[in-house]
């Protein structure tokens, strides 16, 4: 199979100042449904496809447990980031393990905005009982591959063809963190 082609996100137009990162509600629903749809349209951050209107992403937030958080970022104009952690696995020998996500608005790609919101999760992630985050990084994404990176991630290895979007097979790769030392 042939190398994706990396795509470049755009330069920063503009982010209001300050920011803040709260617990997300249905009013931002509309909001965080736009941002992924735009991370979709990007074709390497996600095997998910759309749209995710507010309906769609109000429900999507009511189903979330406690230990399944979103997080906003706001900031003068609104929603410019959304974060989640999802339990890894069902099983309960996973019940400390977590998948974080992470969804900045294009206009902000290159802001620091990405890692003040995974800076939060890693925060966060200990207070639910996680001890540590798992990141699925799709080939070609190269800002969360640096994200993931820049917070002390590991490159675990690679899962070849593991889903298939727009008529081609991905690879993803896996990226962990540790927030408890194993023993």
């Amino acid at each position: 199979m042939p190398p994706m082609a990396t795509t470049r996100w755009p330069m920063l137009v503009s982010v209001s100042s300050p920011s803040r990162i709260r617990a997300a509600t249905p009013h931002d629903a509309a909001e965080i449904g736009a941002i992924y749809d735009e991370a979709i349209a990007s074709g390497v951050a996600t095997f998910a496809t759309g749209p995710h209107d507010a309906d769609e992403r109000t429900r999507w937030l009511g189903a979330r447990s406690d230990r399944a958080p979103v997080w906003v970022l706001e900031d003068a104009d609104g929603v410019v980031g959304w974060s989640a952690l999802a339990p890894f696995s069902h099983r309960e020998w996973y019940d400390g393990v977590a998948e974080y996500t992470v969804y900045i608005a294009a206009r902000a790609h290159g802001s620091g905005l990405g890692g003040q919101m995974l800076d939060a999760l890693i925060g966060e992630a200990a207070t639910l009982g996680y001890w540590k985050l798992v990141g699925m990084i799709l080939e070609g994404n190269a800002g969360g591959m640096g994200l993931a990176s820049s917070r002390g991630f590991r490159e675990v290895g690679t899962h070849r063809a593991h889903g298939h979007v727009n008529g081609a097979w991905r690879d993803v790769t896996v990226m962990e963190l540790h927030l408890e030392q194993p023993r």
